[in-house]
């Protein structure tokens, strides 16, 4: 073990079971077997998933094998973490799809040449009725029941499907088909991975490392980074739309993101923020998150665009168009129609807020007598724009 394998191995992550493990296993010099379960749900992913896969490229660069591993088999079950009702399966058509399209997108931030891709109904398909019994007698209902989710629901009196049961079971067993030395999942994971641990004495395997890493904030720091919450950066938007929501966050998420979210150890980490200049370091993070997915050149690109509509106040090189037709119309039922707000009442406020501008000039409500055949820049806030084109007559 290298003396700084450890810290990088170890960086940001919130639970290691048991670091003394983890050291011991590293020090035999052999590359370790490290899995990571994806079930694919969803097929878009966003910057709080890679905060996962880069910890799986961490282990990549130090030699070591990386399985990532579909969960085409325990996606039909339906993982109930966080859930308060039993989840419906995915059908075999959607699973494939949705694995392919996250597999590319994974593949921004892995190495493909060095990322072993495996689907678990490989084993568990095989395993038949007999071997799930097995499997099955393992583990014991009342350890099953301190999972959060299950003892909440079964206090309160809700459905909890036997099926259920075996999703950790079926996720375990992943890791003894694979022999796994170490298995890294998010938080909301630890039941799952150490359930993996667990039984894994007694199919003759010594324990796995688990190890988690924590769930990625929002942009708007509060909520966990999520599609429909409106808060998530996602890895296939452009480098320039990229680039400016991560100058959006607060000076305080900056820090987290930097540790998450990027290679630098926690020792250059500290000497940036020394620098106290939270601007240039959250310029620089942006541009190296949009070079991780985007590459250098594009990454520069956005950095320059993004100086010219918020450093320079200049309207965007690029933006939606809408057309409308000439005559008179109110500026808060065009807000509404070009999508800055989803209500009149919400329009009004942003007017009042003094938010909103036409080609860089306060508009202060009222209506708009438009021309046919001319076009201006609307814009709210230093971040949306639409530009307006009125119909000819």
């Amino acid at each position: 073990m290298g003396p700084g394998d450890f810290e990088i191995l170890t960086k940001g992550c919130v639970d290691v079971v048991t670091p003394a493990s983890l050291k011991e296993k590293l020090a035999r010099g052999k590359p370790l077997t490290v899995k990571v379960g994806f079930d694919p749900t969803a097929p878009d992913i966003h910057l709080g998933h890679t905060v996962l896969m880069r910890k799986m490229k961490h282990f990549q660069d130090a030699g070591h094998r990386v399985v990532f591993v579909i969960g085409d088999f325990t996606g039909m079950i339906g993982d109930p973490t966080g859930k308060s009702k039993t989840r419906p399966p995915l059908t075999r058509e959607e699973i494939e799809a949705n694995a392919e399209t996250y597999k590319r997108q994974a593949f921004k931030i892995l190495d493909p040449a060095k990322t072993e891709t495996r689907f678990n109904r490989e084993w568990l398909g095989a395993l038949g009725s007999d071997g799930m019994v097995r499997l099955a007698a393992t583990y014991n209902v009342a350890r099953m029941l301190e999972r959060r989710e299950f003892r909440q629901r079964f206090d309160a009196g809700q459905t909890i499907s036997v099926h259920e049961f075996l999703y950790p079971l079926a996720q375990a067993y992943d890791s003894v088909a694979l022999k796994a030395d170490v298995e890294l999942g998010g938080t909301d994971q630890l039941f799952n991975l150490n359930v993996g641990r667990d039984i894994m004495p007694a199919y003759g395997l010594e324990p796995q490392v688990v190890m988690t890493t924590p769930l990625l904030e929002g942009t708007d720091g509060v909520e966990k980074m999520s599609k429909s919450l409106g808060n998530y950066i996602g890895v296939a938007e452009r480098a320039d739309a990229m680039f400016a929501k991560v100058l959006s966050i607060s000076d305080e998420l900056m820090w987290r993101y930097y540790l998450l979210l990027t290679d630098l150890a926690p020792s250059e980490i500290e000497k940036e923020r020394a620098l106290a200049r939270p601007m240039d370091s959250k310029i620089a993070l942006a541009r190296r998150i949009a070079a991780d997915f985007h590459g250098t050149a594009p990454a520069a690109a956005a950095e320059a665009e993004w100086r010219r509509v918020h450093q320079a106040r200049q309207a965007p090189s690029e933006m939606p168009e809408k057309t409308i037709a000439p005559g008179r119309h109110k500026w808060r039922e065009m807000l509404v129609m070009a999508g800055f707000a989803p209500s009149n009442g919400a329009a009004e406020r942003l007017l009042r807020q003094r938010a909103v501008k036409r080609d860089g000039v306060v508009v202060d409500g009222g209506e708009l007598e438009a021309e046919a055949g001319q076009s201006f820049v609307l814009s709210v806030g230093a971040a949306r724009f639409v530009r307006l084109r009125v119909a000819a007559s």
